[in-house]
């Protein structure tokens, strides 16, 4: 039943106020204005709402009109979590490429460099770093998006990255606490569960989150994950346990938590969107994450009048709904002095291209490309000859978890046939691929054949040791998570799929 609310009441503001939805379109729509209008007081962007810079500026622009402050948030990883180079492919490389580089000063202007481009289009909260340790190399959603396995060096590399971010302006937002890189299961799809004690926790996990919280992080984002240890029947995002005794109250964090999705259904199938809201808020959180896959003003007013009507009820604290707005509105506050103290942009400040321009000599991927091309590791075969001639690149493509998406193109047949025209490609799934398919589609030229995760795609692993043994100048180039084993005349491991590792990878085989 819908509660009977006034726009114009505190108690429906600071409802307004926790909020971060999503909606449709490259232009903001009527609804949303009037919300913002109201006490909407952040508005949440994916692929679906960026076209080029040069918009995203006018539609950062447009929100500004209507409240000048407006947190504008992103979800902008780079590497294979690219919202701003949705169509395109980042121009930086992700986390386990910067990991595996190990330069957390490079680290560190990588992610200014990617801050400025945001701040020059308007936004000013990025739902980034992953500060997860990807313990489990089967891990089906963090993977690449970790700066690797070791606590230790996650935590001076998402240190490094809060502090570039937050450099140029923009908040950084630590993810997915208390830490999501234990998992087999992508909380897209359901709830997982760590099993492990607190002592491990407080070794592994949350050593990267201690780092990010002295480092300034504006903000951190909650993992939808059951961890016993710490609370038994609620996941992290639901757990005053985890938010306020853990996050608050031991780790001393006084910034801005952010929930993760709330319609994934880790959360949405068990407990529904407007009870998980009210439960998040309740357990210490301070703003609703949604708009991934509901973006319609009828969520915003579910959510809202849930909100309210907890209160009402005494299912909510009156103060701790008000204490939540609070603390959206100060990094609001936050967000607008930087701001203005580096000059806001207008529409036009952006580029019309795929990307905002970078400064310095027109080489707008320098620092991603500089990145991308440390991060390569490379096994040559005795006797390994560059690819001089066109190639045939078999593309080997898994199914895309959620984060990334299916909609950013990646691979390396792109940047190759700049290098070496005529290169042709083919894209092969678990359904449709054998080794004699790709040899017959090559002919006589030589094979690049290009995965993602061949350790986690049984299909991938045998269609690799068949296709290297019968072609063994075959070249091998691994843009995931390089567990198995190095195979071909040429082996290379990015550590991501982003435009610029495939442009590093096309590199390294033509022999540039």
């Amino acid at each position: 039943m819908t509660t009977l609310v006034s726009p114009t009441d505190t108690l429906t503001r600071d409802a307004l106020a926790v909020l971060q939805p999503g909606f449709e379109g490259a232009t903001a729509p009527d609804w949303l204005l009037r919300r913002v209008g109201e006490g909407l007081t952040s508005v949440g962007l994916f692929g679906r709402n960026i076209t080029s810079p040069a918009q995203l500026a006018a539609l950062t622009a447009q929100l500004r009109a209507e409240r000048d402050d407006v947190l504008v948030a992103i979800d902008e990883e780079g590497g294979d979590v690219t919202r701003l180079e949705v169509r395109h492919g980042s121009s930086f490389p992700g986390n386990l490429a910067l990991g595996t580089v190990d330069d957390t000063g490079l680290t560190r202007d990588v992610a200014r460099e990617l801050g400025r481009r945001l701040a020059e289009c308007g936004v000013n909260l990025n739902w980034a770093p992953s500060a997860d340790v990807n313990s489990d190399p089967g891990n089906p959603v963090i993977g690449v998006r970790s700066f690797g396995a070791d606590p230790h060096l996650v935590a001076r590399h998402t240190a490094a990255y809060v502090e570039g971010l937050q450099a140029a302006g923009v908040a950084a937002c630590t993810k997915h606490f208390p830490g999501h890189g234990d998992t087999a299961v992508d909380s897209h799809h359901a709830l997982p569960r760590i099993d492990v004690d607190l002592d491990t926790l407080h070794a592994r996990e949350l050593v990267p989150f201690r780092a990010a919280i002295a480092a300034g992080s504006k903000s951190v984002m909650s993992a939808h994950i059951l961890l016993p240890a710490l609370d038994p029947s609620r996941p992290a995002t639901l757990s005053p346990r985890i938010l306020t005794g853990l996050l608050r109250e031991e780790l001393g964090y006084d910034g801005l938590i952010i929930t993760d999705g709330m319609e994934m259904q880790a959360i949405s199938a068990t407990y529904g969107i407007e009870r998980g809201s009210v439960m998040a808020i309740a357990a210490g959180a301070d703003a609703i994450c949604v708009g991934g896959g509901l973006a319609d003003d009828g969520t915003v007013l579910r959510l809202r009048d849930a909100l309210v009507a907890a209160v009402r009820d005494g299912v909510l604290p009156e103060e701790r709904l008000a204490d939540a707005a609070a603390r959206v509105r100060a990094l609001a506050s936050w967000t607008s002095e930087t701001r203005g103290a580096r000059g806001a942009p207008g529409p036009g400040a952006a580029s019309q291209e795929g990307t905002a321009p970078s400064p310095g000599a027109g080489a707008p991927d320098a620092v991603g490309l500089v990145a991308a091309r440390r991060a390569l590791r490379i096994t040559r075969s005795a006797g390994f000859e560059p690819v001089t001639s066109a190639p045939y690149v078999a593309s080997f493509s898994p199914v895309a978890n959620i984060a990334v998406g299916d909609e950013t193109p990646w691979g390396v047949a792109a940047e190759l046939a700049r290098l070496l025209p005529g290169t042709t490609t083919g894209t092969y799934g678990s359904e449709n691929c054998t080794p004699e398919q790709v040899i017959g589609a090559a002919g006589d030229r030589r094979i690049v054949a290009v995965v993602r995760d061949a350790h986690r795609h049984p299909w991938m692993a045998v269609a690799l040791e068949t296709l290297t043994a019968a072609r063994p100048d075959t070249v091998v180039v691994e843009m995931g998570v390089p567990q198995a084993q190095a195979r071909g005349a040429l082996y290379i491991a990015t550590h991501g799929a982003s435009r610029v590792c495939g442009r590093a990878a096309a590199e390294a085989i033509a022999g540039a």
